[in-house]
């Protein structure tokens, strides 16, 4: 799988990916086309872990009082999968690799795998 989930409200999703060259990429913007629950499966694969996907940036975690919790890799899975938000984005999968977020590191890492 070569793809991005990326949002296309998000000016810094934007911005990274114009960055990028993403000639042979799938694009997927995660508010028009929800993720599967075996996408999602297949990053945590990847990441290693749900909680290395989970944006503790996004509303909704300070919302519905997350930080006060100790979620297991389970929910954190499973407020991924239904609400697009808390995906840290944007999310490139290179068959094999993925880079997740948007720190310089992660960005210049799959600025290089890209090309």
């Amino acid at each position: 799988m070569k793809r991005i989930f990326y949002l296309s409200t998000c000016d810094t999703c934007k911005r990274i990916m114009n960055s990028w060259n993403l000639e042979g990429l799938e694009l997927q913007d995660i508010k028009t086309e929800p993720m599967t629950a075996e996408q999602v499966d297949h990053m945590i694969a990847l990441a290693g872990s749900a909680e290395a996907l989970f944006s503790k940036r996004a509303r909704k975690y300070k919302e519905l009082g997350l930080k006060d919790q100790d979620l297991s890799d389970d929910q954190i899975r499973q407020f991924i999968i239904d609400e697009y938000t808390f995906l840290k984005r944007p999310v490139l999968v290179l068959d094999d690799q993925i880079f997740v977020g948007n720190s310089k590191k992660v960005v210049e890492a799959a600025a290089e795998a890209l090309r």
